[in-house]
């Protein structure tokens, strides 16, 4: 019986660091859960939904009020969602963050405009 016990813990033990390191791979931030009315939402409802959270975090990482970076994020917003395909649209309204392909979009959207990579 020890040794059965021995084995589950040692199992245990191996699982939990695999574990947490695919938690850790995801881009998805724990515990989020998309907002539903982004299915129905227009593109351009979507580019004002993108330049809001633009201007959130870049007025943080630049510690700085979200009025000096309005414009950026407008051209931020823009370029993202006319350089997004139907299915990167399709994953960004299901899941509220962009997957792989759309992020490298993305990335290079915020450095076109002149924006800080969070």
């Amino acid at each position: 019986m020890p040794n059965v016990f021995v084995r589950s813990c040692l199992a245990l033990a191996l699982a939990l660091p695999g574990g947490a390191a695919l938690a850790g791979a995801s881009s998805t931030p724990f515990g989020y859960a998309p907002n539903p009315a982004m299915m129905r939402e227009s593109p351009a409802q979507l580019e004002a939904r993108i330049r809001r959270s633009c201007m959130s975090t870049q007025a943080q990482l630049q510690n700085v009020p979200e009025s000096r970076v309005r414009r950026g994020c407008g051209c931020y917003a823009s370029r993202v969602i006319r350089s997004l395909d139907a299915n990167e649209l399709m994953a960004y309204r299901t899941t509220g963050v962009f997957n792989d392909s759309a992020r490298v979009k993305a990335f290079a959207a915020l450095d076109g405009c002149g924006l800080r990579r969070p």
